[in-house]
């Protein structure tokens, strides 16, 4: 009997836990939303062992210096792009930050789930960050928000071809966010997959290819190191460019 050959594209299909239905709607819980869940789950129960493992102590213990940097990373990153006006938006910068981090680490414990490998999981955050960052611009400039989509100073045979594209301009960070978050984590994730399945066929070859396994195999704990600060980094890029998309409609530029 010959064993079924296993694709790597597998780790990302989306399976029903607990089918449910109610009429024509599918309430199902998946595994990417027992994902979500459990991500959240861990940060709010992280933060309060962490609060509560370092009260009333003079010096922070190790896990409370490393939230405590977080925090500090994001608002600095706030301060240094959109600066002092845009302080409110920490809880929001911070809470995608920290949910897009659990989720990208979350991804690399073998046989785990990535979320944020599925375009659909990415475009919903791409989709708050841009439809909050109208709504922002509407209610700090008004009407005169849209004026940017044909800056002064542009000649009049320009003006047909300016605002579209500045109309695009202003449509494409939903889908650089997006697109860019889900490409990074589903390309790594597939490139341990391969890597993996083809040492796992050598070792069990046996013979001169049992010995020659240990090449890939290296090689696959470097790229999952890698893929580590790739999650670190991710997190990073799209906070930091939420926080970019933010200062055009907060300061009303250009």
């Amino acid at each position: 009997m010959t064993a079924r050959y296993r694709s790597p594209l597998e780790q990302f299909e989306v399976v029903s836990i607990l089918p449910r239905r109610r009429g024509s709607r599918d309430l199902s819980l998946t595994n990417a939303a027992r994902r979500m869940r459990l991500t959240a789950g861990r940060r709010v129960v992280g933060s309060h062992v962490v609060l509560a493992a370092g009260n009333g102590t003079l010096v922070p213990n190790r896990w409370q210096t490393i939230r405590e940097g977080r925090y500090n990373r994001v608002l600095s990153m706030i301060s240094q792009t959109i600066g002092s006006n845009g302080q409110g938006f920490f809880p929001f910068v911070f809470t995608l930050f920290a949910f897009v981090l659990g989720m990208n680490l979350l991804g690399l414990i073998p046989y785990s789930y990535t979320v944020t490998s599925h375009l659909v999981v990415t475009m919903t955050r791409a989709r708050a960050v841009w439809v909050g960052k109208r709504r922002v611009g509407l209610r700090l400039h008004g009407w005169k928000l849209f004026a940017r989509l044909l800056p002064a100073g542009t000649p009049f045979p320009m003006v047909p071809l300016r605002v579209p594209l500045e109309r695009l301009g202003y449509t494409i960070t939903f889908i650089s966010l997006s697109v860019r978050l889900f490409a990074n984590m589903m390309a790594g994730h597939i490139l341990l997959k391969v890597i993996a399945g083809f040492a796992w066929t050598m070792m069990t070859a046996g013979g001169r290819r049992y010995i020659a396994h240990f090449m890939p195999r290296g090689v696959l704990f470097r790229l999952l190191m890698l893929e580590t600060g790739v999650a670190f980094i991710q997190a990073y890029v799209f906070a930091l460019l939420t926080c970019i998309y933010m200062t055009d409609v907060v300061h009303g530029g250009h």
